[in-house]
């Protein structure tokens, strides 16, 4: 470090330092020890000389909050940065709700996303932007002794949440004519809108859904809810959740957000819930259980998200197997409740001659008739029908996923033990005793 700082300043130049040393870290780790290249790109990284190319090249992006491109990628009009603080509060939910530390998006030229990194460099809550904008004088210290040097680099990265030319909108925009007068016959009684997309809105809805999906906790809960145990905290549910994508195999052609998201994008059914009371009926004159169990409206549309999920050729990541797992749990989730409902039928169902489920299935779903069956108690006790049903789950289940996708005995044997985990959780829970 090459000014004498201290305190705050020292901390911020700390900060920065460290953003730049990374940088150039990952870089220097595709060049060889002696190649020549590794002594300009260090000097490249020299703070300095970043500083001063960064800040000539901030203009070639522009933070914001709503994004035009979301509308199609080669929309060329206006996006808009606009703080939730700065927007009028309503009773509908909007930009608005977002608390001070919402997350801002930014568009222009992926090249120079490093740039908007760098101002996201976050310094005890605070981003270095946020602290340009409010003209912190310890950041000034950090970046320059010349504190007019210091000053015009923070006016150019600040000019980031600034309009890019006059207002406007585009042919390939969405605009919509807003009737503003009492007569629709009348041309001159319209508005004409154009709609930006909010992205720093859709952003903060799509971590909350994720995190009520995928999260630690909703995972907790809903292992409780499997094992029939109490948990302090709800399950969230999203029925008929639909996902847009956005920027097809270039997301970042539409907002940095949006590539952070992979281009996906949650849709919500815009439509009341609608019940449909059914009585619940013994599962008579079908060889197996599993049958009813797919035709269940919810398992059809998780083995959807499952099988689509797949045939996308996921990255072997941690991601992507939670997130593999998290749908397959999902099933296993529609199996127990299916469970549920066939064991509040009058035991002994099983025993009638209409009823051709194999033996898992009958111990499994019908136990309480060994409560007056003594033949039936004494198979119950002496049948491993939870391993016989773990397997009869895994082949239904790849032949669920088959269409498009090789399912051989690794896939089996990993949805077997899948679901043997679950019994076996719901077994220590008292769900079978």
């Amino acid at each position: 470090m090459s000014m004498a700082l201290s305190g705050r300043p020292a901390d911020l130049r700390s900060a920065i330092d460290r953003f730049l040393q990374e940088r150039l870290d990952g870089k220097l780790k595709l060049l060889a020890d002696d190649d020549p290249k590794r002594a300009a790109l260090c000097a490249q990284f020299d703070f300095t000389t970043w500083i001063d190319d960064a800040a000539s090249r901030v203009g070639q992006i522009q933070a914001v909050t709503h994004a035009l491109k979301a509308t199609h990628p080669y929309a060329r009009g206006t996006s808009l940065y606009r703080p939730p603080a700065s927007l009028p509060a309503h009773s509908l939910v909007g930009s608005h709700c977002l608390n001070d530390d919402f997350t801002g998006d930014v568009v222009g030229n992926a090249a120079a996303l490093d740039v908007y990194k760098f101002l996201r460099i976050d310094q005890a809550g605070d981003s270095l932007l946020e602290l340009m904008r409010a003209g912190d004088a310890d950041l000034l210290a950090a970046l320059s002794e010349d504190t007019a040097q210091a000053q015009a680099w923070m006016r150019a990265f600040t000019s980031i949440t600034a309009p890019r030319g006059k207002l406007s909108s585009h042919t390939q925009a969405k605009q919509i004519y807003w009737l503003v007068g009492e007569d629709s016959r009348d041309d001159a009684g319209y508005h004409l809108l154009a709609p930006v997309y909010a992205s720093s809105l859709v952003h903060e809805v799509f971590q909350t859904i994720n995190e009520d999906r995928f999260g630690e906790t909703a995972k907790a809960a809903r292992q409780a809810r499997r094992e029939g145990s109490f948990s302090e905290e709800g399950v969230h549910e999203y029925p008929h959740l639909a996902v847009q994508k956005l920027g097809g195999t270039k997301p970042q052609n539409v907002s940095q957000l949006n590539s952070e998201r992979g281009g996906n994008n949650y849709l919500l059914a815009s439509l009341p819930p609608l019940w449909v009371a059914r009585g619940v009926t013994p599962p008579l004159r079908t060889d197996t259980v599993f049958k009813r169990f797919g035709r269940r409206d919810g398992v059809k549309a998780v083995i959807r998200e499952l099988r689509a999920f797949l045939e996308s050729n996921p990255p072997p990541t941690m991601i992507a197997r939670d997130f593999r797992d998290a749908l397959v749990l999902d099933v296993i989730e529609e199996l127990f409740q299916l469970e549920l409902q066939l064991r509040s039928l009058p035991p002994g169902w099983s025993a009638s001659r209409e009823c051709d489920l194999p033996a898992a299935e009958r111990f499994w779903l019908d136990a309480r008739r060994g409560d007056t069956d003594r033949t039936f108690a004494s198979q119950l006790l002496a049948i491993d029908w939870p391993k016989d049903l773990c397997d009869r789950f895994a082949a239904w289940l790849n032949s669920q996923l088959s269409e498009k996708l090789t399912m051989g005995d690794p896939e089996h044997d990993y949805w077997y033990s899948l679901l043997k985990d679950q019994f076996e959780a719901r077994r220590r829970g008292g769900a079978y005793d």
